[in-house]
């Protein structure tokens, strides 16, 4: 059983977010922090320039308050938003905040992906913990 669980929620909120969060409370210890995590894709300087100021922290709150209201108000789940690059901004918080199980969902691969790679591709990759991708 894990003590420190973070689920990954795509921004466009993958339809298995329940099912993803079930699989998570099964695996937690009891007391056990379960974190869902979405991250906004961080735009390049040269874009930001260009955009109102506060934009990027609307945008952010925005996504928030839609991950709030998808989760519905579960006590037993912190929601988190952050701007990166996905893969690399799950690893980062996996690490940082010392998580030992990250539970996602993964989409069917399509052609590119076997180039390029999925997130749940490059976390399963990568993670110095453990990750359970439901399909």
């Amino acid at each position: 059983m894990y003590k420190n669980i973070l689920v990954p929620i795509a921004a466009d909120h993958d339809p298995n977010t329940g099912t993803v969060l079930n699989v998570a409370r099964a695996l937690a210890a009891d007391g056990a922090k379960i974190t869902t995590l979405t991250v906004v894709e961080q735009m390049p300087g040269y874009v930001q320039s260009q955009m109102p100021e506060g934009q990027m922290q609307k945008m952010q709150e925005e996504v928030e308050a839609a991950l709030k209201a998808e989760l519905g108000g579960v006590a037993d789940v912190t929601p988190v938003v952050v701007a990166g690059h996905s893969a690399r901004t799950i690893l980062d918080y996996a690490g940082e905040k010392g998580i030992d199980c990250i539970v996602m969902a993964s989409h069917r691969p399509e052609f590119s992906d076997y180039f390029l790679g999925s997130t749940a591709a490059r976390v399963v990759r990568h993670a110095q913990c453990s990750v359970h991708v439901l399909r």
